[in-house]
Formats: structure tokens, sequence, C-alpha cells
């Protein structure tokens, strides 16, 4: 047992051989490991794992307990995970969730950010972002290819379908803006990207993810733009805040093509240093005087979004990533910020519509071998979209793993549940020699309520419903997935999210064919369905083309009007 408690170079064990009592307890013991790999969490010594401070679990004793119980409980026993630390393991039954997970929820009226801060110093709750605190995160690349999404459906609407000869800038080379440089790239576009903090820019740049950086921004400017002008695909990290570069574009009349931003502004005090301090300085402030590093973090965030309006309005097709930077902007006396899109509603709604979304699994085999032989199921079995056929053909290209094999890709209703229920039986017939973990970012159709990214301008105004999300979980733990999460905060802060996520073990078991076929049906229809009843005709032709497993007894907004209220 305490070959598993180490808390430096920890790493998921790989192969077939079980050191739980069954795969559902073993999956969720080695994708927590994974996330804590130092090839795949951002500060595995803080147990941080992405997204500012998203933890995979509150402390090293309560880690050390989640594997102690991950590794002695039965088939028929459900552990309880509180804000990163477990807190009860209870018979239920061996159709049940293994664990189940709730990190950083707490009651409306005290939904803020300095609430949870105060209480995350007493030791009472944790951030978990999104997959960092349900154990699916699999590294830049489970961000990569939900930008390459993005941007190519931005690519389809404002250009001719490519980011060939286009300039994109944006700032943050962390966890979630790491994944920018590459995506544009894989787009054939330039990219050109301020981050602060020059070991991530060195991380990028090792990982094949970012192909130069440079200390001066006239240089990287002239390198990005002599790219675009010959139509090469390159990335360039530069060192420096947001604001330096935009400003000097400003001032320099240059305008991108396009523009965004992926630092964590959602948690300014530990996401976004100041415009006038360094990374180190920055540190000592936040422990010193978290007051003034805030007040300092926000007024460097407002004149950041003012930058990004006087390039929209040069013409620069801007978006916001989903990091809640127009909020605090706003916040801040920035009353315009939100002329700014979201990228949902912008570009990806009608994925969702359709139930697609970031769909990922891991091989526990650690073979790279077998995750290609999956990539090559998955394009006999979807190879005619020829958007997925190009990310599949890029990704062997361009991505290098971190920690365990893993890919993700966007899948839609019927096409999840049909892949993992495939590759149960390659397991079961001894195709692959050790299960396949899978599940999802929780950025997805139906698991989140978030009006400043996945649920901004629904159609019939139900932005802040956050029923869907809880319904979300549910279902799934009724579905049998192996370990389910419901967390507060991921993407766009506190206060400003909800949200659900599930995974499940293929073993080659019966018993796994039959969650994966319930879990991966169920999780994106109940995505579809929330479309549909808020009046989205595309979810309702997605519905009804499988009314045969799913049906919303009631669709549409003025359907849940009662009778007697009806104008």
């Amino acid at each position: 047992m305490q070959d598993f408690m180490r808390h430096s170079e920890i790493q998921a064990p790989t192969g077939p051989e079980l050191h739980c009592k069954g795969w559902g307890q073993e999956g969720a013991l080695r994708m927590l490991m994974n996330n804590l790999d130092a090839r795949v969490g951002e500060n595995p010594a803080q147990r941080i794992v992405y997204g500012g401070r998203g933890r995979a679990a509150r402390s090293w004793p309560a880690y050390d307990k989640i594997v102690e119980s991950l590794l002695t409980m039965d088939n028929d026993e459900t552990l309880l995970i509180q804000s990163g630390k477990p807190v009860g393991v209870f018979k239920t039954q061996p159709g049940a969730p293994r664990v189940l997970i709730a990190n950083a929820n707490l009651v409306g009226k005290w939904a803020t950010l300095e609430e949870f801060d105060r209480l995350e110093q007493m030791g009472l709750t944790m951030f978990g972002q999104m997959t960092a605190g349900s154990w699916i995160y699999i590294g830049s690349q489970g961000v990569i290819q939900g930008t390459f999404e993005t941007l190519a459906a931005l690519a389809t609407k404002h250009f001719d379908g490519t980011l060939r000869g286009r300039l994109y800038v944006s700032a943050g080379l962390g966890g979630m803006g790491g994944a920018q440089p590459l995506s544009v790239k894989m787009l054939d576009g330039v990219a050109l990207l301020a981050e602060v903090d020059a070991r991530r820019i060195q991380k990028r740049l090792d990982s094949g993810y970012l192909d130069v950086g440079l200390e001066s921004i006239p240089e990287a400017v002239n390198i990005a733009l002599q790219a675009k002008a010959e139509g090469r695909a390159l990335s360039i990290g530069v060192h420096c805040h947001a604001n330096e570069l935009l400003q000097y574009l400003v001032a320099e009349r240059i305008t991108p093509d396009v523009l965004s931003d992926q630092t964590a502004a959602h948690d300014p005090l530990v996401g976004y240093i100041p415009d006038e301090l360094t990374v180190e300085e920055a540190t000592i402030l936040r422990a010193e005087d978290p007051s003034q590093y805030l007040q300092k973090a926000r007024q460097s965030i407002a004149h950041h979004v003012e930058n990004m309006l006087v390039l929209q309005r040069a013409g620069a097709q801007t978006f916001d990533y989903g990091n809640n930077i127009r909020r605090e902007a706003f916040d801040q006396g920035v009353t315009d910020a939100f002329e700014i899109l979201g990228y949902v509603p912008a570009y990806l709604r009608d994925l969702f519509c359709e139930g697609k979304g970031p769909f990922r699994w891991a091989v526990l085999s650690g073979k790279p071998e077998e995750l290609y032989q999956l990539d090559q199921l998955a394009l006999d079995m979807f190879g005619d979209n020829p958007l997925l056929r190009r990310w599949f053909t890029l990704a062997r290209q361009y991505i290098q793993f971190q920690g365990l094999p893993a890919r993700i890709a966007y899948m839609g209703l019927g096409e999840r549940d049909a892949f993992a229920v495939r590759v149960n039986e390659w397991v079961a017939q001894g195709k692959l020699s050790a299960p396949v973990v899978f599940g999802r970012d929780h950025h997805d159709t139906g698991s989140v309520a978030s009006p400043y990214r996945e649920t901004e301008k629904m159609a019939d105004g139900s932005d802040a419903i956050a029923d869907w999300p809880i319904l979300n979980a549910l279902l799934n733990t009724a579905a049998g997935a192996h370990w389910v999460s419901f967390h507060h905060g991921g993407g766009t802060g506190i206060g400003y999210s909800l949200h659900a996520g599930a995974v499940v073990v293929a073993d080659g078991s019966d018993d796994s064919a039959g969650r994966l076929s319930r879990v991966f049906f169920n999780d994106p229809g109940i995505g579809v369905i929330r479309h549909a009843d808020a009046g989205y005709s595309l979810a309702e032709k997605t519905m009804l083309a499988h009314s045969a497993r799913m049906r919303a007894p009631f669709v549409g907004p003025a359907s849940n009007i009662p009778s007697d209220t009806r104008a």
C-alpha cells in the first residue's frame, strides 16, 4: 500500500494486474494518480492539476486515505468524497458507483469567492475545477480538441474553413491555455500567445505544443506577421503580460484576425498575475496581502478586457473562452465587457444540440500502440466525419501523451456508447491487454449550468437553471457510472457554474458493457433533451431520431407553463 502513497514522482500503475478488488476502484485509483503525475498536472506537489488551484485531493493525508479506501473497499461499497477528502464508505450494491464526489459546493447566498477562500483556508473545502477533482484530466490534449473544434467552427463561420493566413492572439499557456498554440497550428494558422510565467512557455516548447519562445514583443509580432503573410502555420509564445502584448498591437495598429484569452481569470487570486508584478513578486504579495493582490489583479483584468474591446472594434473576431474575464471586468466598471461574445453561443451550441462534446478515454495498459488501435477503430466507425478524421490524423502526428496514453474526440449521441461498448468487447477478446477508462470533460451538452459559458444566452432564458447538471449526475448514478462527481465553480469560477462528471471503466465484463451502454447514451441524451426543452429545433430533431431509447414528455418552454397561467 505504501507504494501507492508516495507524494512525489507519482505515476499510475499500468497493465492488467488488479491492485484493488474491482476495476471500478482500480480505474479511479489509476486516474487519480495520473492527475498527479508530474507529466500531467501543473503543480502535483500542491495536488494542483490545472485551472489555477484545481486539485485532485484536499491534502496529502486525505489523498492517502482515498488511496487506502480504493485499495480495500469491496465491490458492493461506495466511497464518498467531500471536497477532496474521503468521508465514508457505505454498503450500496454491485451496480452502484464505486465513488461519489462533491467539490466546492456552497449554498447560493454564500457561493462567493470570498466565502470560498475563507472556508478553504479553514481546511473545509477544495476547488476541484472540472476534471481535476473528478480524476479524469488527461493533460493539455483534453483542452486541445475542444479548442480545435471551437476554432474550426469559427473558421467555418468567419473565414473559408481554415485559419491559414490568419493571426490568432491570446494569453495564457497553463493547463487550459496551453492547448491554444497547437490547436491553431492544426488548423494551419499563426498563434501568438502572451505568457507571464517563463516556465510555462518552456513546458509547451518541450511538449511540442509551441514552436517558438521569445522575450521581445516586437520580434514576436514581426515573426507572426511574416508567417501569416506566407500562409505558414506557426505558434509563438512571448514572455510578457497579456496587456503588454495587446497594448503593443493597439499602439502599432495591428489587428489580429482572431482574439481571445485563456488566463485563469476566473480565479484572480491564484490564476491571474497583475500587470506590474513578476511571478515571484506575485507569489509574495498573494501570501502577504491577498486583498491588495485581488485589487491589483482585477484592475489588470479590467484593462485587459478594455484592450480586447479596442481590437474587437478594429475588426478582430473576439470571443470570451469561458474564463469569466468579462464578468470580472464588468464588476470593475467595464460596462461594455459583454459586447465580447461567449464562445458557446457563438460557435458550439449546435454541437451541444446534437449531443456532441468532449468524450475521452485512457488505456490502462500504458501502451501507446493500443491507443492507436482505438484511434483506428474510431476512424473505422465514424470516419465519414471529415473533421473527426482530421482530428485523429493530426492528433497522432502532434499530440505527446502526458501520463497514461489517452485520447479525446467530440462524439455525439449514439456514437459514444457504441464506441465504448465495442472497446469493451475488444478487452473481453484480448485485443487489448488491459481495461480502458472512459469519461469526459464536464464542459458538455447536458452537464453544466454556467451563464457565462455553456448556458450563456439560452433560447428560453434558462441560463442559470442548475437542475440539469444535478439531474445529469443523478441519472449517471442510476445508470451505474463507476464514479460520478458534482462540482461548483469550474471554468468560470466560484458562484458562476455548477457541473457534473461521469466515468466508466471498460474491463471486458458484461457488467461494464451495460454501464457503458447506459451511461454514455443517457449522459449526452439529457443534454439533447435540455436543449430541446429550451426550444432548439436541432436538438428536438436529434431527440426524435433516438426516440426508441429516450423520450421527453414535455418539450419546449411553453409546455412547462401551467395551463391556468398561460396568456
